[in-house]
């Protein structure tokens, strides 16, 4: 299956995105309850690092990560070579903006 990301982790340039703009517009979208959850538990990591699975020890479900991505909330950080499938990424300063009004 390809990457839908394959990329985005090497790209970590400073320039403003489509999707960071679009994340920061006043009309995007409300949290929901799940990404509330996953985005607020990264703003108390190292670099905003946002957890693979949630407290109870489950998955945390790649459609809410994509999601967040896709909105500019979260974007991946790294890949990690002994399970590739999974996405490690980090909370944005555009998802930090969106915790604090949401």
């Amino acid at each position: 299956m390809a990457n839908p990301l394959k990329g985005a982790m090497k790209n970590n340039s400073r320039a403003t995105s489509p999707i960071k703009e679009l994340a920061s517009a006043p009309d995007s979208p409300p949290l929901t309850h799940t990404q509330k959850r996953w985005l607020s538990r990264g703003l108390n990591q190292p670099g905003g690092k946002l957890p693979l699975f949630d407290e109870d020890g489950t998955k945390i479900k790649k459609r809410t990560i994509l999601s967040c991505i896709k909105r500019g909330w979260a974007e991946p950080w790294f890949s990690n070579p002994l399970k590739p499938d999974w996405l490690v990424c980090r909370l944005t300063k555009a998802g930090r903006k969106k915790l604090r009004t949401a």
